[in-house]
């Protein structure tokens, strides 16, 4: 699968990220192989191999090398790039290249399936003629040659592709899971076949004619059988994305020279009319223009109330219309989607690797080595101290070691956890950014929110237009400067005062309006029909008497949590204008649900702090939490003195006028961005406004990191508590030793139980309302 960018719309930038599908990867060694690779190659700038999602994330000088270089670099590393899906009629899609990778993991599944019981099955076989050899009339010695062709078969037909993965990185001196496979099942084959060919000699050696063809053949079977499971288990965790896709229409009906046709999505084109009956889901991006309905986004945003329609709204392909018919103008096809975005930045995280990922590879590296030296001391100390006959338990020892230990569990049980948490999110509108961003969002101690579009609903009304007394102004006459002079300001509160003016029939476009000049934080300047008129916050006209109406309007409005925008005209203020910025639905149970997770909510707004402290005290902010009268340039600023306190801030912001916030802040959420998808300057994004997302996405984050730790406990306790019982510790105290072929079977649960850990995420209640 390739990547080039988030979107095709968007202009290229250096370097370039791709995201190649690789085969042939078993654990974590092989990951770090084809890193250092990837990493040592002439133009490539970083690379980061996910063993879940089988995907080698790649970012390059496209100056100095190409997909053709990078593929290559793999494939020196001893593994497959599965080649680009073929599609007719244009470039794969993100759901082409999807539907090849799976159609290509089936295949493997299968496969492994298959060799997988085949070998087990001969084995066991094997295993049962071996207990009774003179149920079928044979010789111990005319018994194992008989045995040596099954378990021949065995090892060159399911069990070659041990041997071959481990001979591919032997000119280097690599050693992987495989490696350890291969070197105990043809120990334990090569030892039998010499005593099937050989009988006399071994005889004389004083060595017994037991065989162990059935431990090589069953230690395949269960090995395959194993990865088998794990194999299923990945498909599990990496199912998210295919889940979101597979909710696109096949075709569309398209209106053209007014007739209805249905024609496949892919024939859609930017700027058809599509229509929509009741019940179907929407098949493009794009803008209705006729008809009114509901429609169901959840499977974007997490919310489950249907969200009105309209002419003029923006509707998202897949979403779910409900009762009304509707004509929508195509705005986006193919990749450019939402859907397809959601999806790109979804792998992106799956792809990705949190810090803690990195101790773990510094000990997968050295990890097999150490087995196999472990093994190799193992055998020698059972050749010199062991009882008689010596060979035998010293062999089935160091086999045991060998298969028994498994860092594929150490190399799964990150990615895994990441896979499931990221799609988990996803399915409820949480899109996060990469593993280092869930890793930190499950260390936030504090929590700030921005006031206005964020625990607001940032579209502010006018309620109340006040008149000073003695001032020579109507309302009309008021509410007419103001908008003249708020007209070319893209402030909300701006196009509050605007579109207040418009629906009282004001006419805006014959005044004359010069010398504007917009205050940050503060409002605005202008000369409106040759008048100065300011109009903002108080702070802005400090310098001017109030007369007491305004003043008491004023506290009025700020006791409700109202904003105020003073109006003055040639240095006297003749009037204010009311405000209100309702809250969001969910703003009180969100800082409630922060609250129960120990964690502290702060509100940031650049409002007066009597405003800001009464929206603070409506959702259940203390006080002695509100940063208020913060201009745009200092909320970094604000955030930058939190983290100085030792807190882990997470910024709620709108991604935008926030992006310094955002970028400063040890978590920078964007809230209500689903549109465009804005993850510049944030590490979650929120498709949906609902703020119950915020804690919802911190307790993913914290169920995500908490699954991690376990999933490593188990792996490395695993292979610390197992590797000494395989290697005989407890055969002097018991008399006990550990057959190779129950090693072989706790080797792959092992790895299975990591993946079916991090499959208990997909539990984890993200869903809304």
């Amino acid at each position: 699968m390739t990547t080039q960018s988030p979107t095709s719309t968007a202009p290229e930038r250096l370097p370039l990220e791709i995201v190649l599908p690789v085969e042939g990867m078993t654990c974590a060694t092989c990951v770090n192989r084809i890193e250092r690779f990837l990493n040592r190659a002439a133009g490539v700038e970083s690379a980061a191999v996910n063993l879940a999602s089988e995907q080698a994330t790649v970012t390059y000088d496209p100056k100095r090398i190409d997909r053709a270089g990078i593929v290559a670099t793999i494939e020196a590393a001893g593994y497959d790039v599965r080649p680009q899906p073929i599609v007719a009629g244009g470039p794969a899609t993100v759901a082409d290249e999807l539907d090849a990778a799976e159609l290509a993991r089936a295949a493997e599944r299968r496969g492994l399936l298959r060799d997988g019981l085949v070998a087990t099955g001969i084995g066991l076989a094997m295993m049962v003629v071996g207990l009774w050899p003179g149920g079928i009339g044979l010789s111990v010695e005319r018994l194992n040659l008989l045995l040596l062709v099954p378990a021949a078969f065995v090892q060159l037909g399911p069990g070659r592709r041990f041997t071959t993965r481990a001979l591919r990185g032997l000119p280097n001196g690599e050693l992987t899971m495989d490696t350890l496979v291969a070197l105990g099942t043809w120990a334990a084959f090569g030892y039998s076949a010499v005593i099937a060919l050989a009988p006399g000699a071994v005889t004389a050696a004083g060595l017994p004619l037991d065989t162990f063809f059935e431990t090589a053949a069953i230690i395949t079977g269960f090995v395959l059988v194993g990865r088998w499971l794990e194999a299923r288990a990945k498909g599990q965790a990496a199912g998210a994305v295919r889940s979101l896709l597979s909710l696109r229409p096949a075709a569309a009906r398209v209106v053209r020279d007014g007739r209805e046709h249905d024609v496949p999505v892919a024939e859609v084109r930017v700027g058809d009319l599509v229509r929509v009956r009741p019940g179907e889901r929407i098949p493009v991006d794009g803008t209705v223009v006729e008809g009114d309905s509901a429609v169901d986004e959840s499977m974007l945003t997490g919310e489950p109330l249907p969200v009105e329609k309209a002419a003029g709204d923006r509707v998202t392909g897949a979403t779910l219309n409900a009762h009304g018919t509707l004509l929508v103008r195509t705005e986006r096809i193919g990749a450019d989607t939402t859907l397809s975005q959601i999806a790109r930045l979804v792998e992106h995280a799956q792809g990705s690797k949190a810090p803690i990922q990195a101790t773990v590879d510094r000990v997968v590296a050295w990890f097999v080595p150490v087995v196999a030296v472990v093994a190799a001391l193992t055998f020698l100390a059972w050749m010199a101290l062991g009882p008689e006959p010596r060979l035998p338990l010293a062999l089935s020892s160091a086999i045991g070691v060998l298969i028994i230990a498994c860092p594929c569990a150490m190399g799964l049980a990150t990615p895994t956890a990441l896979m499931v948490a990221t799609g988990k999110g996803a399915e409820a509108g949480i899109l996060v950014r990469d593993g280092a961003a869930m890793e930190r969002a499950a260390t936030v101690t504090d929590v700030v929110l921005d006031k206005t579009g964020t625990l607001t609903r940032g579209r502010p009304e006018v309620t109340e237009v006040v008149v000073a007394d003695g001032a020579e102004v109507e309302a009309a006459e008021l509410l007419r400067l103001a908008g003249a002079a708020e007209r070319s300001s893209e402030h909300p509160l701006a196009s509050a005062v605007v579109r207040k003016a418009g629906s009282a029939g004001l006419d805006l476009d014959r005044v004359a309006v010069t010398e504007f000049k917009a205050v940050p934080g503060g409002g605005v300047r202008a000369l409106v029909e040759g008048h100065p008129i300011v109009v903002g916050s108080r702070r802005l006209v400090a310098d001017l008497e109030a007369p007491a109406r305004l003043n008491e309007a004023a506290a009025r409005a700020d006791a409700g949590g109202d904003t105020t925008a003073w109006v003055a005209r040639d240095g006297e203020l003749i009037g204010l204008l009311v405000i209100a910025d309702r809250l969001k639905p969910g703003a009180a149970n969100a800082v409630a649900g922060l609250r129960a997770a120990g964690i502290s909510p702060w509100l940031l707004s650049g409002d007066q702090a009597a405003v800001a402290k009464a929206v603070a005290a409506e959702v259940g902010i203390a006080p002695d939490r509100v940063l208020a009268e913060v201009l745009p340039a200092g909320k970094a600023e604000a955030v930058a003195s939190l983290q100085g306190s030792g807190g882990r801030v997470a910024m709620v912001g709108d991604g935008l006028n926030d992006a310094p916030a955002l970028a400063q802040s040890d978590v920078g959420i964007a809230v209500g961005t689903g549109a465009d998808v804005a993850i510049e300057s944030s590490d979650l994004t929120l498709l949906g406004d609902d703020l119950r997302a915020v804690p919802a996405a911190i307790g993913l984050a914290r169920a995500t990191m908490r699954t991690i730790r376990q999933n490593l406990v188990w792996a490395f306790g695993y292979n610390v508590l197992l590797i000494p019982v395989a290697a005989g510790v407890l055969y002097p105290l018991t008399g006990w030793t550990l057959n190779p072929a129950l090693a072989a079977g706790a080797m792959a649960l092992s790895s299975v139980s990591v993946v079916t850990n991090s499959l208990r995420l997909r539990r984890f209640p993200t869903r809304l309302g």
